[in-house]
């Protein structure tokens, strides 16, 4: 742990170079310190999932975003009608401060904007950011990754 997932609608991935964005907001999660300066995220734990939902229905199918672009520039040009959306669930152990946690929402939500904002600027797209933590009822551990990230 910790792990994001992040959950999208399909059609972002015409839009949206997914691989970037794992990679990006992976980078963004491990540069995450806390009050002491510490990193907070194990670099051999950290994973960044996404998965592309087919088939979605968002808000009202893009009737509000084609009526508010009639005859306008701005979001709406070159947008095909449907609304994208993407969700990023950020699940993380126990024991962390409000101010760490909340540091650790804050860099994914500016790596993914920085990410979006150009798409954003065309098509009409909804973000969310949510952390959600422990406790565990069961948490085993299996894994070759984390010893490479451990200093002798």
């Amino acid at each position: 742990m910790p792990h994001l997932v992040i959950l999208y609608t399909g059609n972002l991935d015409a839009v949206v170079d997914m691989p970037a964005l794992c990679r990006e907001l992976a980078d963004a999660m491990l540069g995450v310190r806390d009050e002491a300066g510490a990193q907070v995220f194990p670099t051999g734990g950290t994973r960044v999932l996404a998965y592309p939902a087919p088939h979605f229905a968002v808000a009202d199918g893009g009737a509000a975003g084609r009526a508010a672009g009639a005859g306008k520039t701005g979001v709406s040009s070159g947008d095909p009608g449907e609304y994208g959306f993407m969700y990023l669930n950020l699940r993380m152990g126990r024991g962390r401060s409000d101010a760490t946690q909340k540091r650790a929402g804050n860099a994914l939500l500016e790596s993914a904007s920085a990410r979006l904002n150009a798409v954003m600027a065309t098509r009409h797209i909804g973000l969310t950011v949510q952390i959600d933590e422990g406790p565990e009822v069961f948490d085993a551990k299996h894994s070759t990754l984390h010893p490479l990230f451990k200093k002798n």
